[in-house]
This record gives C-alpha cells, structure tokens and sequence, in this order.
C-alpha cells in the first residue's frame, strides 16, 4: 500500500505546489476517498505536510545537483523533494527503499529517462550529503532557508518582534502541532470525553485555553463516535479563547460576521446554553452551509446562518442591535503556518494591505450594530503587527467611543505575559501547543 501513499501524495504536492489548491483541504478529501488504513494516512499526511514545510531548505539541498538539468517537470521535481524528505528528516526507511520507490514512480509516470535522472540525482546525495545551510552568510536568509519561510516574511518579523522571537517562531512553525478538540458541553462534560478516549487507548490532556478543550497527543479522533455523533467538534486551542472572552449570556442577541465554517460560532452557542441568537454570516453562501452543518451536527438551534457581507450588514440590521460583535476577520494567516504550510508560499506582502483593508471595512461597518455597552471581539489567525495591533490602533482613533478592555485577569496565566495594554493578546506558536491567534475585546461607552 505504501506505493499508493507516495503516488497519492506526490499528486497532492504536485497540485499543493503548482496549481495552488489547500493542502489541508486536499489531504482531508484524499483520505476519506481512498480509505487508507490509520498507518497509511498518517504516512500521507507526514509526507504531504512535511515535504511543504521544508520546501524551501529541500530545494537549496537538491540545488547542486540539478542546475545543470535546463528543465524539470514539476512532479519530477516534487518526486525528488518528497525523497530527499524522507532521506534526511524521516528514519523509517532505508535510503535505498525510498530510492527505489522513487524509480519506480518515474517509470510509471514519465518514462526511463526521467527514472535515470531520478536515480542519478538521489544516489549521488545519498553518496555526498548535501551542502550546509551555514555557508550562507546573511542570518536573515539563512534563517529564511533553513526553516523554509519567505526571506521578505523572515525580514519583516525581525523588524516587527526582533531576531530571537522570529527565530522562535519559524523553528515552531516546522514542528506538528497535536491535535485539538472542543466538547459539547451541554450534551456531555470533559470529564466523561476525557475518560472515554484513554479508555479507547487515546492519550490527552485538559487544554488550559478552555474548561471545554481537551489535546490529543495520540489518537485520530476523526473515526472516533464522539466526533461523529457531535459529541466534540475539532477546533484549535487558541481559537477557543474568543467565546470565553465574550462575556455571554443565554439572553443575548449575537452577529459572528464571518463566521465559516463555524467553529467559533457554535461554541458561543454552547456558552449561551443554546437560548438566545447568534446571527452566523460568511461572504459565500457554501461556507454559510458548513456552519449550518456544523451546528446541526452539535445539535444547536440558536444559530441563523446567511450568506452575506459583512461589509453590508447594516442593510439587515438595525443599529444597536447587538450586544456581542465578533469579528474574526480575514487575514493572511501566518499563524497557521502550522497546520497549513501552503500558506507562507502562497501569500504575498501586498496581500497583508489588501487584507487589512478589508479588516479596516469590516470594523467599521459593524461598529454601529453594537449596543451601548456592548462588546465587540477583534481576532486573526495571523502574528503581523499591521493586521493586529495597528488595526485596532487606527480603528480606536476612527471609533472614539470603542476603548480596549483589560481582559488581562481571563487568560490562563502562560498567556498574560502577550497582553499588549490598549491593543489586546498576541499568541506566537511557540506560547503554547496551538496556533498564533491575536484577539482583542473592545467596549462601547455610552458617553
């Protein structure tokens, strides 16, 4: 079977790599489609996400010895990425069993030629190693190569949070993260989750993010009842910070702007013990699907989901309607780089402008939807200072009736040291087990 691994995820790299697709996406649809057994998937998704993350490090190894080689077939040079992948980072198996298979799979898909080069090009590493990263001279770069992040991206958080925090940071950025769940705790507590996973032979622990949240250190929950019946839904750690720093009640009446695919929305239905309503949007009618999807399978009610702009929603509501805003705005996600390698090859600079932008309307369009004395909560998945503490800068400076509340006292204490006084919380991957997250909670006076 491991033959049709490889072949699978050279296909998804190919597409990942060259045509722009989401990993996480394709990865998800692939093992479900195929049926691969839990080792086979877990082979995939180590070959699949690994080769990405160190795409950049993979190349400058290959590097000497393809120059000469004029022009190379995108899947030939994923096939040699993969391979060199699992010769230097993996130690499952023999050099000359990943040689073999990666013949094997040029013969198949090219012709002998290709598989001769193929061959070629890994025993000649396999035979003289490959040249070292600290020949390069400037640290930026260096960095950037050897944890496989843009150099622009590398430069721009030296200059945001300094050398050592950036360092930090990338190296984290190439570790997997465990998985995380949430428990649907009016249908069932933590308490009786937690037991039944280590009795399935999972092994957890309580997350701190969340009384809710529960790490999985060992186990595929994707299989697992519990999941499937909409006992626990899967959402990362950091995520869960944003309904327990709203404040909710059961009465309340709540706009989750761009809400898809509703991870964030049904958990502050669960903290509103399913009463009240949470009005769900997202741009795109098919992501407001999912959320729909999502609530039915957690068995919640208060949810009103749509698809529309956020930019638009005064044409559905009335000013001062709400007394909870969230926004989890579209950003350009380097906070995940984690979970979605592609996404540190697929951004560019200009992208975090146009994406502020965009946040920038968002804030200001929903800012009059609020209650006097309402709570508006501000979140990215994403660590640059343009799209989390100069937003909210520039909105307060736009918004004079907003000011930040001091939510210092309602994180868990290995996080007060990241709350920024009059800006909110900067989470880095390297804080915790969990993605970098920025969240900020905003009150409006009724001066």
């Amino acid at each position: 079977m491991t033959d049709t691994v490889r072949a699978t995820a050279l296909n998804l790299l190919t597409r990942v790599g060259e045509e722009g697709g989401f990993s996480h996406v394709l990865l998800d649809r692939e093992i479900g489609k195929q049926r691969f057994s839990s080792a086979d998937a877990g082979l995939l998704t180590e070959l699949v996400y690994g080769t990405l993350q160190h795409r950049d490090l993979l190349h400058y190894w290959l590097e000497p010895s393809i120059k000469k080689q004029k022009k190379i077939s995108p899947w030939v040079k994923w096939l040699l990425y993969m391979s060199l992948y699992q010769m230097k980072m993996l130690d499952r198996i023999p050099d000359h069993a990943i040689i073999n298979e990666a013949v094997d799979i040029s013969k198949r898909k090219g012709h002998k030629g290709i598989a001769s080069f193929t061959n070629g090009v890994l025993r000649s590493i396999q035979r003289n190693g490959v040249p070292s990263v600290e020949e390069i001279e400037d640290e930026a770069e260096r960095l950037a190569i050897k944890t496989s992040h843009p150099l622009w991206l590398v430069k721009r958080w030296i200059s945001q949070y300094g050398y050592e925090a950036t360092e930090d940071m990338c190296r984290t950025n190439q570790l997997r993260m465990n998985e995380s769940i949430r428990v649907q705790c009016l249908r069932i507590s933590r308490e009786d989750v937690l037991a039944e996973l280590r009795e399935d032979g999972f092994e957890v622990e309580e997350s701190g993010f969340s009384p809710q949240g529960i790490i999985i250190h060992n186990g595929n929950i994707v299989n697992h009842r519990l999941l499937k019946e909409g006992f626990v839904t899967i959402q990362d750690q950091s995520s869960m910070l944003v309904a327990e720093l709203m404040d909710l009640k059961p009465d309340h009446v709540v706009l989750d702007a761009c809400a898809a695919p509703g991870g964030k929305s049904t958990h502050i239905a669960e903290k509103m013990a399913n009463e009240g309503i949470v009005y769900a949007y997202d741009l795109h009618k098919k992501k407001a699907d999912l959320i729909k999807e999502k609530a039915s399978s957690l068995q919640l009610t208060n949810i009103h989901t749509e698809g529309y702009d956020a930019r638009k929603l005064q044409e559905k509501h009335n000013d001062g309607t709400f007394d909870r805003i969230l926004i989890d705005a579209p950003c350009s996600g380097f906070g995940v780089i984690r979970s979605k390698p592609d996404i540190k090859y697929s951004k560019e600079e200009k992208d975090i402008y146009r994406l502020r932008e965009i946040q920038d309307a968002i804030l200001d369009h929903t800012a009059e939807l609020l209650k006097q004395e309402g709570l508006l909560v501000y979140s990215t998945c994403t660590v640059d200072v343009h799209e989390n503490d100069h937003a909210v800068q520039d909105f307060l400076e736009r918004h004079p009736e907003f000011e930040v509340e001091n939510f210092k006292d309602a994180l868990p204490n290995f996080l007060e040291h990241r709350f920024i006084e009059g800006v909110g919380l900067q989470i880095f991957p390297q804080d915790a087990d969990s993605d970098g997250f920025f969240v900020t909670r905003l009150k409006k006076s009724s001066k």
